[in-house]
């Protein structure tokens, strides 16, 4: 499985969230957390942001922007998903552990998820 499946994204362009029906058994809190993540990184930097899956579960935010969009915050958007990957960090560790048991079919080790 090498290919990416994206999970959510949002743009600034059509004012749109959109979540990957794949992904509607996630709790409703983990849901509207990712839409409230990825509106306000696109009303704050503008463009488009992506947060996809690659083939080995691995969480990637990707940004994206029209290229005559000048009001696009380059230098904004690369410290923006800096921090996102700083503050956020659990969430998206948790979303990859979903990812890897429930598409990759991966086994858990019991044993380093006891004591969370």
């Amino acid at each position: 499985m090498n290919e990416e499946i994206v999970l959510c994204a949002a743009s600034a362009y059509e004012e749109k969230f959109y979540l990957n029906p794949e992904f509607e058994s996630l709790p409703e809190s983990v849901r509207q957390e990712l839409q409230i993540m990825c509106v306000l990184y696109t009303a704050d930097v503008g463009g488009v942001l992506m947060l996809l899956f690659d083939g080995e579960g691995n969480l990637e935010l990707r940004v994206d922007h029209n290229e005559d969009d000048f009001a696009f915050d380059e230098i904004g958007s690369v410290l923006k998903v800096k921090e996102l990957q700083q503050t956020k960090r659990e969430l998206f560790e948790s979303l990859e552990l979903f990812f890897r048991v429930f598409y990759l079919g991966e086994e858990i080790d019991e044993d380093s998820t006891e004591g969370e």
